[in-house]
């Protein structure tokens, strides 16, 4: 059986204030309005390092994206991926495109 591995977070407090900006976008009474804004960017949700440019996630959130070591940036991006699979099916249904592959 497949078990992942578990990095220790090299960065804590970067890597908390992101993962908190993550977790507020796409809490359940807002995240309707983050999936709205990342459609009109024309922006495909899982592209994480995109949306963190575009300033979708705050302000500061390149600023801390890019303070992160390189294994903590692929633990939050997996964080991310994580959590946008996590939203309720009505609204992926809404937002069908956003999560499309093609």
């Amino acid at each position: 059986m497949f078990e992942q591995a578990v990095y220790a977070v090299e960065n804590q407090q970067a890597f908390q204030q992101l993962a908190a900006k993550v977790d507020g976008a796409l809490a359940a009474n807002r995240a309707d309005l983050y999936l709205a804004s990342v459609a009109k960017k024309k922006l495909r949700v899982r592209q994480f390092q995109e949306i963190v440019a575009a300033g979708l996630l705050g302000k500061d959130a390149q600023a801390l994206y890019s303070e992160l070591p390189v294994s903590d940036q692929a633990l939050m991006r997996e964080k991310y991926l994580a959590a946008i699979e996590k939203v309720p099916g009505d609204l992926r249904q809404r937002f069908l495109k956003l999560y499309a592959y093609y």
